[in-house]
């Protein structure tokens, strides 16, 4: 298959790039790694008529710690340097420990952090990490720029909160509360495939070991990253019990999360997944906050 034909933009900067967006609106598409973008337009899924390609703008590719102490990640860095990054492996182990299970390493070498966030796919490991993490987006556009938490950032089905003349160019991701652990996890039919159903959790103990917080958050089993709310309020203020995870689990499955069926799993067995999932994340994030 071959894709439409369509004007080429390469701009420099980010300057540049926002005013190609700003020029041509909707009718642009920013391509980031194109690990998403380049199928679907080979599959005439998505005909651009311009195509906005960041991969010259050096200013959107960098790993830092932020004056905050919180971890940045300019969007355009790749998955592959996330994932063997030192620095991120210190401030955000949750992010470190999802990055191996996106794809392939030679989709990695080529994805980017901020493509994979703001092409919003429910099955988006990043999407539910960013959640759980309460990670923060900077969006720029040529009138100015604005801070989203990823809570009010996915919408819908592969739809973000992203105007037509706006970049993500970066991501905060705020230091963990101390005797906190975290978990990720995920089910596929074969390794690197997409998931069936996955989970990303982080628990914070009190004093005297009661759960003083917890965050999930599911992906592919909803229209995006899928906040599991009523799961941790169950855990919340308790005792991180076998029967305390089970009852928080079962609330998640049932009451947290809509998933839908197709060829690859049935709505009922994508909750079971996430039942068992989060029995699985959540045991493992408790013992890791404990030590």
């Amino acid at each position: 298959m071959k894709p439409a034909s369509f004007r080429y933009l390469a701009p420099t900067s980010v300057d540049e790039a926002l005013a190609h967006l700003a020029e041509h609106g909707w009718d642009a598409k920013v391509l980031a790694g194109g690990q998403s973008l380049v199928p679907l337009m080979n599959f005439r899924l998505s005909e651009p008529a311009v195509i906005v390609d960041l991969n010259n703008a050096s200013e959107l590719f960098y790993v830092r710690l932020g004056d905050g102490g919180d971890l940045r990640l300019g969007a355009m860095t790749r998955q592959a340097q996330v994932e063997h990054d030192v620095l991120v492996a210190d401030r955000a182990p949750l992010m470190h420990e999802a990055m191996p299970n996106i794809a392939y390493p030679q989709i990695r070498s080529r994805g980017t952090v901020g493509g994979s966030i703001a092409h919003a796919d429910p099955a988006a490991e990043l999407a539910a990490v960013s959640l759980v993490l309460e990670a923060s987006f900077r969006l720029r556009s040529q009138s100015g720029q604005r801070w989203v938490p990823a809570s009010d950032f996915f919408v819908g089905l592969f739809t973000t909160v992203l105007e037509p003349e706006e970049l993500l160019v970066e991501i905060a991701v705020p230091p963990m509360p101390k005797h906190s652990g975290c978990s990720f996890m995920e089910v596929t039919r074969r390794h690197h495939d997409f998931a069936m159903a996955g989970i990303a959790a982080l628990v914070t103990l009190g004093e005297s070991g009661q759960c003083e917080r917890a965050r999930l958050a599911f992906l592919s089993v909803g229209d995006g990253p899928v906040d599991a709310l009523q799961a941790a309020e169950v855990l919340t203020g308790e005792k991180p019990t076998p029967e305390a995870i089970r009852a928080a689990a079962e609330v998640a499955s049932r009451a947290d999360i809509d998933p839908g069926s197709d060829i690859h799993a049935s709505a009922e067995y994508r909750r079971h997944l996430a039942r068992v999932l989060a029995v699985r994340a959540l045991t493992q994030a408790f013992a890791r906050a404990a030590d």
